[in-house]
């Protein structure tokens, strides 16, 4: 994939008191994901800066915010450098919503979760069998009318299950039942699904090369399907996710029932299916992506230590999350990476076996799990602070100088 115009931004900010003083241009490299709830990647990154800084002043930090290519992806590609472009979408359950695409290049970010997502559920309730992806292709026209040729789809978080059926409707899809009606939104309308019409698609889709972000593998339908793995997540009952697999089953022998069973087709509610049948998507790991956007490796290289991290290491983390993409990226470079977290439930051997030398969690120096999702801030910067230390002392692997 084409990367132009990279940008890693810098943290370089001297203290008066120094606590440690040691060698000067060692370089750290900072690449956490969000805190989910707490603060941006972004603003992981610069409470970081400031408890590395604060204590070693000589110290060089580089920033490179990333995500999985769930939420948090636009907020990643817009610290890399990426133009935040605001566009006014219908929301998952027909609001508008005020969303966003980042843009640079010829190249556009398009992000589920800002359109789509669980977070902008009207008051909160999810509405399983309505909800809909519907402007999450608004997004994708966003990007198109901005005159981007390689679209790359960020999924994960979503609050639908219709098979990405709402995201074609927006490019100009017809799904029709059998009287020659428009289907309703959501995964449950596409029970009485007639026919698929695809004729009006936006032209200029025939000429964009789309990117599927994806870390999750599960095919369309069955027992490991979109709908009765996710289901549960997004609202739905028993009853609803038998309505919801039947819906899309009718939807993919209309389109394409071959691939119900691709890795990656029940992503975000069978979103995914949609990318990869109709936009001929081709689906990529998401940190991957995002490592690449943000220029990860031209910073990493040369670096002593690898920074990253996440609200909570856990079994999630373990399964492609970004601390794992980020270690494994740092230890193809021979650079050692240690991850920093609110709650770790991760033994260190397990750590050690994903490329993660050790981490730091806010409960080790504040035990109120309240307080570490109230005020994380402070508590990043104190951690940060341990972290300079231990790297002066030699206590990290990460400096080899």
């Amino acid at each position: 994939m084409p990367v132009e115009g990279q940008r890693a931004s810098r943290f370089v900010r001297p203290a008066e008191d120094d606590c440690v003083r040691r060698r000067a241009g060692v370089r750290v490299v900072l690449a956490p994901d969000k805190f989910k709830g707490s603060l941006t990647s972004e603003q992981v990154a610069e409470h970081l800066a400031r408890g590395l800084v604060a204590a070693w002043s000589d110290i060089d930090v580089v920033s490179v915010p990333v995500a999985d290519g769930g939420d948090g992806t636009l907020h990643a590609a817009v610290a890399a450098g990426f133009r935040r472009r605001e566009v006014t979408v219908t929301g998952p359950t027909g609001q508008p919503v005020r969303s966003a695409i980042a843009v640079r290049n010829g190249i556009a970010v398009v992000e589920l979760a800002a359109a789509s997502g669980l977070a902008l559920l009207a008051d909160g309730q999810p509405q399983p069998l309505e909800a809909t992806s519907w402007g999450t292709g608004e997004l994708i026209r966003a990007a198109l009318d901005a005159d981007c040729t390689e679209i790359i789809l960020g999924v994960g978080g979503s609050a639908s299950t219709d098979g990405g059926s709402g995201m074609l409707q927006a490019l100009g899809a017809r799904l029709l039942d059998s009287s020659g009606e428009q289907l309703g939104p959501g995964g449950g309308a596409l029970r009485s699904l007639d026919r698929v019409d695809l004729s009006d698609l936006d032209p200029r889709l025939k000429s964009a090369r789309f990117v599927l972000a994806s870390d999750v593998d599960n095919p369309l339908l069955g027992d490991h399907g979109g709908a009765r793995i996710y289901g549960p997540q997004k609202g739905a009952t028993s009853r609803d996710i038998e309505e919801l697999e039947s819906g899309m089953e009718r939807w993919a022998s209309l389109v394409d029932y071959a691939a119900v069973s691709l890795p990656g087709a029940g992503a975000a509610g069978g979103v995914g299916y949609a990318a990869l049948t109709v936009l001929g998507a081709i689906r990529r790991p998401g940190v991957e992506v995002v490592l690449e956007l943000t220029g990860f490796q031209e910073a990493a290289r040369g670096a002593v230590l690898v920074i990253t991290g996440e609200g909570s290491l856990d079994a999630q983390t373990l399964s492609g999350k970004a601390p794992v993409g980020v270690a494994r990226a740092a230890g193809r470079l021979g650079v050692p990476a240690i991850a920093v977290c609110g709650q770790c439930h991760v033994d260190p051997s397990t750590l050690a076996s994903v490329g993660l030398g050790r981490a730091y969690a806010l409960t080790d120096i504040e035990p109120c799990i309240e307080i570490c999702i109230s005020r994380p801030g402070p508590l990043l910067e104190d951690l940060a602070g341990r972290i300079a230390r231990d790297l002066a002392g030699g206590r990290i692997s990460g400096d080899k100088r």
